[in-house]
């Protein structure tokens, strides 16, 4: 067992990620943020902006058309010796409104086409920088999220970024563009009647449209609340699987997921009203404006103001205009729900690493097996408990020291030191009392967490695997690593035979963290990982506490064997498994309180011995304290 670090006071009311506690980003913010991801493609969005305008252009020349055509049809008397010049002028403009029309899908086409390496690269560079930084984040966080819900929020905010540009690009512009051409030709061809009914159709439109959707938000917001929660409780009851087996609570978990959806169906449905009700208002505004214009129109046309063809044109104007305006409360409540996603997605980006590299900071300078030295450390996962008081020991070059104690007494917490998961001191502790860990002399705080890590390999006590072949999890210590490499590292670890009797052999895919296999049989991938990293510092954490008595006893002699000229650090409960160690340390409740040999600790009959007594009758020590530090 272990003991895992609290959760923050933010994390026990919001899910990791969430941005509950910072203040809220304006959307100009947050366009501001998303700019620098499409600069580098800024030669491709003006050649896309041109396209656009060349659709517009040919979009609003088709009503144009469209009355030259129908005038020169409208029978006219006295003009029977021009009956072949009717005959050819229709034609051409025929041509010519086919040209228009296939000019506006062609530049449509072309602008999607340009525009396209833009919006997938922008959409590629953002994911690919909140997958690094989260990854950069401290164990905290980690411990601390909801994967699904957060997840769900990387997978809003990459799509957010598609919506954002495809509908602002692709819809908002070009239609503010077609309405400056429309009011303007609307204007200098006709009264400016038409004009100012358009501009107070438009204006009572997106005055309608903005105060509703922003009411319409709050169910929205709830709508995708409820929906990462639905999704994080499903995930995590998937990711227990056997837990939910264990104790038969299939159809509690199916009841609580339940509860899930239901909220989510009611706050679906009061959406869909709310959108429904929204829909409704705009075609009314529509309505009435394009029959008070039809209605002058054609009392215009009566009167013999204007021709036929004036009025068809005008007609198609507002359909045009009109008919994108129809999908305006969509395109806008998308683009205010793209904007918080993104916003979403950046404050994840926004996310300060607990534990970052100093600036400047040199790599860690290695030249053989080196020394390991914790000095006075101290460390607290929260303010109100200390878990590590003043720490001290060396692990000698080359040399094997080991770690034991009850659980709760801080064992495993020195690997995540050493691994700088936190730093020393942690949770309300001065830097300059927490003490400092070193290696070959080197405060690890000064190093790059990179060159540190790769200097060190580990057993951990609990494998996880991931959803891969056995191949790939092994090769995942070093992925360059040649096949005979890695047929080395299993033999080592006393699993290649294993896997040659399986159908698939190394190929053989492990499920969901490596369910499809034992505990032991996961804990040697992981011993053959850590053989095939091949780092000068190791650190074995319960490395055999799954295993069997025999495959014990063979890999213990093999993990001695790749111990050797190494410098390691063995975390261990089982007493039997620690008595070559160059150093045995004792801890009790963070505090280090025997240490020397095994043979010395036997003699001096204290509480290592009485450990020892104990393993050695087959009793068990009993320790109620919380889990493994």
């Amino acid at each position: 067992m272990r003991h895992l670090a609290p959760p923050s006071p933010t994390a026990a009311t919001a899910p990791a990620g969430a941005a509950s506690a910072r203040p809220e980003r304006s959307d100009a913010a947050t366009l501001r943020r998303l700019l620098p991801y499409l600069w580098q493609y800024r030669w491709r969005v003006a050649l896309a902006l041109a396209f656009m305008v060349g659709a517009k252009l040919a979009n609003v020349g088709v009503p144009l058309l469209l009355k030259e055509l129908v005038d020169a049809l409208t029978p006219r008397t006295g003009l029977e010796a021009g009956q072949a010049a009717l005959l050819v002028v229709p034609i051409g403009l025929l041509l010519a409104y086919g040209l228009l029309r296939f000019s506006t899908s062609l530049f449509t086409e072309l602008r999607e086409l340009i525009f396209a390496k833009a919006t997938e690269g922008a959409t590629r560079a953002i994911a690919l920088q909140v997958f690094g930084h989260l990854h950069g984040l401290s164990l905290r966080f980690h411990l601390e999220r909801q994967t699904g819900g957060m997840t769900r929020d990387v997978d809003r905010g990459t799509r957010g970024v598609q919506s954002l540009i495809s509908y602002s690009l692709y819809s908002i512009f070009p239609t503010l563009l077609e309405v400056v051409l429309v009011l303007a030709l609307l204007g200098t061809k006709f009264e400016l009647w038409y004009v100012w009914t358009t501009l107070a159709a438009l204006g009572a439109y997106v005055l309608f449209t903005v105060k509703v959707t922003e009411w319409r938000t709050q169910y929205r917001r709830e709508m995708n609340e409820l929906e990462s929660a639905s999704q994080t409780r499903a995930v995590d009851s998937l990711l227990n699987y056997e837990t939910v087996k264990y104790f038969n609570n299939e159809a509690f978990e199916s009841r609580r997921y339940g509860e899930s959806l239901e909220r989510l169906r009611r706050a679906r449905v009061k959406s869909q009203t709310t959108l429904s009700l929204l829909n409704a208002g705009q075609q009314l505004i529509i309505a009435t404006a394009l029959v008070a214009m039809l209605w002058r129109a054609t009392s215009a046309v009566t009167q013999g103001g204007m021709t036929l063809g004036d009025l068809v044109m005008i007609n198609a104007f507002m359909i045009q205009l009109y008919i994108p305006l129809n999908f305006l409360g969509v395109l806008y409540r998308e683009i205010k729900q793209s904007l918080t996603d993104l916003d979403k997605m950046f404050n994840l980006l926004d996310r300060e690493r607990e534990i970052a590299d100093a600036p400047g900071a040199p790599e860690l300078a290695l030249d053989g097996p080196p020394e390991l030295r914790f000095e006075s450390v101290r460390f607290a996962y929260e303010p109100a408990r200390e878990i590590l008081h003043g720490i001290s020991f060396t692990v000698p070059a080359g040399k094997t020291v080991a770690v034991v104690g009850p659980s709760g007494s801080g064992k495993s917490t020195l690997a995540r030191l050493l691994y700088r998961f936190y730093d020393v001191g942690g949770a309300g502790l001065a830097p300059e009392l927490a003490g400092a860990i070193r290696i070959a002399g080197q405060d690890i705080r000064q190093v790059t967490q990179s060159s540190l890590r790769r200097a060190i390999g580990i057993v951990p006590q609990d494998t996880v695997l991931f959803n891969d072949s056995i191949g790939y999890n092994i090769r995942y210590g070093r992925p360059d690593a040649s096949q005979d490499e890695m047929i080395a590292a299993a033999q080592a670890a006393h699993i290649h035979d294993f896997i040659l009797k399986l159908p698939k052999g190394y190929d053989t895919v492990v499920g969901e963290r490596g369910l499809k296999l034992s505990g032991g049989e996961k804990q040697r991938v992981a011993i053959a990982r850590t053989l095939l990293k091949n780092p000068p510092i190791l650190i074995f954490d319960e490395a055999t506490s799954a295993l069997d008595s025999a495959n014990e006893r063979a890999i213990q002699s093999e993990l001695r064997s790749a111990a050797r000229d190494k410098t390691a650090l063995v975390i261990a409960h089982r007493l039997s498994t620690v008595v070559d160690a160059h150093e045995i340390i004792v801890l009790e409740h963070g505090h280090v309180i025997e240490r020397g040999s095994h043979a010395e600790l036997l003699a001096r009959n204290g509480r290592y011995a009485q450990m020892w007594a104990l393993q050695q009758s087959g009793a068990e020590e009993t320790v109620v304290t919380p889990a493994d530090a």
